[in-house]
């Protein structure tokens, strides 16, 4: 056994964190519960990204109630904007109910933290909707209100590897002494995907025919794609070159590399729709397809590039440790 298989074997795995020793033991169902509150936050957000393609932000006039009712008439663009409301505090319900699960079996504090952080962000991410609604969509609080729903997608999908039985499972660790640093290059991927979808969202709620101030064209836009372009061929090709043989690492590397391709096809396809269809009464299915089509492939390959990053960093030995297990005697085994 080598040095740093060692290092893992004694239960150190990436910055010093114990794993694979046993001292937390995964509830396997409030793992699945875990996921299942992720994949309705997704959900969340595609019925969000329909609101906006369907230009039915105002459709509902007041807030809390819709119509001053529990329940109004589920018709024409009622239907998305309540819908996505009911839908929303559906998904406020779940993460309520797993904040709770968190804090009552979970024995790791950084974990039930991080589940009362979920449902501090869904709760102001429903204010934000509100806010959106009674002062006549700002442009500013529209794109907090988005980018706050990909970050609340991003702690769901955290929870719920976190909760993995295989997040304690013993890994090989990754050397700090490689440059560039995979774990920095997952890092500045993943920031520049989420810097990407802010300037979405920003050209996106701009370019309501009611929108004004404060929007950014498409250029931007542009200029971020090629960005995330290059951190994510990068970042894939490093670990397709250093970990081919690590399943876990090699996956969402791949995963991502394939879903930035259908993305920049998505968001090609979504935007040449809209200008060629910007003067119909009202938006086509096309449009609406492929724009929500777009805003859903992002938000997956930033959960992506996240669960990368995360068990990049579950693994990493920092420099410093990698040094002092290479100067470590040999461990032979018979």
């Amino acid at each position: 056994m080598g040095p740093a298989a060692a290092f893992v074997h004694d239960g150190i795995g990436a910055g010093g964190k114990r794993v694979g020793t046993g001292e937390t033991k995964n509830n396997i169902w409030l793992h699945r519960y875990a996921t299942v509150v992720a994949c309705a936050t997704f959900f969340l957000i595609i019925a969000g990204a329909l609101v906006t393609s369907q230009d039915a932000g105002l459709s509902v006039p007041d807030w809390p109630l819709s119509f001053g009712r529990l329940m109004p008439p589920m018709v024409g663009n009622i239907f998305y904007e309540h819908g996505h409301r009911m839908v929303a505090t559906f998904v406020g319900l779940l993460t309520t109910l797993l904040a709770i699960w968190l804090w009552r079996s979970e024995p790791r504090r950084w974990v039930r933290r991080l589940g009362l952080a979920a449902l501090l962000a869904v709760v102001l991410q429903g204010a934000l909707g509100g806010i959106t609604v009674l002062f006549f969509l700002p442009l500013p609080i529209s794109v907090s209100h988005a980018c706050l729903g990909q970050l609340f997608f991003c702690l769901t999908v955290s929870l719920a590897l976190f909760t993995s039985p295989k997040w304690e499972q013993e890994a090989p660790p990754i050397a700090g002494s490689l440059h560039p640093p995979l774990p920095y290059l997952c890092v500045a991927t993943t920031v520049a995907i989420f810097l990407q979808l802010v300037l979405g969202a920003s050209f996106r709620h701009s370019s309501r025919p009611d929108a004004s101030g404060f929007g950014v064209g498409i250029m931007p836009h542009l200029v971020g794609a090629a960005v995330v372009t290059i951190g994510v061929g990068w970042t894939a090709g490093t670990v397709m070159r250093r970990h081919a043989g690590q399943l876990d690492l090699l996956h969402p590397a791949m995963v991502l590399g394939g879903l930035l391709v259908f993305q920049l096809v998505l968001g090609a396809g979504a935007y040449f729709t809209k200008m060629d269809t910007r003067e119909a009464p009202q938006p086509m299915l096309s449009m609406v397809a492929l724009s929500v089509a777009h805003v859903a492939f992002g938000a997956l390959t930033l959960a992506s590039s996240l669960v990368l990053t995360l068990r990049c960093y579950r693994r990493w030995v920092p420099a410093r440790a990698d040094r002092l297990l290479a100067a470590m005697p040999q461990k032979v085994t018979p």
